[in-house]
């Protein structure tokens, strides 16, 4: 069963709806659903505003968007190995060399579809088994407090919470550990191509299921009823 954000939701004072990440097998329970145009190339992140409005965007192996997004969410062979390293070096200017970029991209983890197509939009309570990761979109107070909340129940020989890695926008909406137990919160929407599409306070902060969990179930003890997040929202309504 999904766990209630609602009380997550107010206590950060969010107004952008939660976005899904889902793998499912059918694509009807997520109307209205929007697509990228057949052969045209267009960022995911185009459609950031069909998501606040409440449409759900579908991408599958023949229409995916772009090419970054066929290769890291739907696994498509969109580029050799070399030509993308290439691309993010000589292109993109994304690491002072090919030798140090080539690592990372024989390394990188794509997401391999089970009913071969995935689909990206607000929370479906009903669709809670074929989710992979949620998305919030915040301002840096929110983030920060999401930040905290994520260490919350983590020790000093706890896999790290939250990572910041490198990677395209499309890629940072998955986490290393999107199928695993481990709790998991990646910092994301730092990818400069794709931040037009974004408000210019904006970022990302994605969660697997398992910390999607922790951040809902935040008690009473937290920091979110006390004294530090009340005081810095105070001050916020001041200026």
């Amino acid at each position: 069963m999904q766990p209630d954000p609602q009380e997550l939701i107010e206590s950060l004072g969010l107004e952008s709806p939660l976005v899904g990440f889902y793998d499912p097998p059918d694509v009807a329970p997520f109307e209205p659903v929007v697509r990228p145009a057949p052969g045209k190339t267009t960022c995911i992140f185009a459609f950031y505003r069909n998501w606040m409005k409440g449409d759900t965007l579908c991408l599958t192996p023949e229409n995916f968007g772009c090419r970054g997004a066929g290769s890291c969410l739907l696994s498509v062979p969109v580029r050799s190995t070399e030509e993308l390293v290439a691309f993010l070096v000589e292109g993109e200017g994304l690491r002072k060399s090919r030798e140090l970029m080539r690592p990372w991209v024989e390394r990188r983890r794509t997401h391999q579809p089970e009913f071969g197509h995935v689909v990206i939009g607000p929370l479906r309570r009903d669709q809670y088994a074929h989710l992979k990761a949620v998305t919030f979109y915040v301002n840096p107070d929110q983030l920060s407090a999401l930040v905290v909340g994520a260490h919350y129940n983590s020790g000093p020989d706890s896999p790290p919470p939250v990572v910041a890695p490198f990677g395209s926008g499309c890629m940072q909406l998955l986490p290393d550990h999107s199928d695993r137990a481990v709790p998991q919160a990646v910092i994301g929407g730092t990818d400069i191509t794709m931040r037009h599409f974004l408000p210019p306070d904006t970022l990302a902060f994605t969660v697997n299921k398992p910390m999607f969990r922790q951040l809902c179930e935040l008690d009473v003890k937290s920091f979110l009823h006390k004294h530090v997040w009340r005081e810095l929202k105070d001050a916020r309504e001041l200026v």
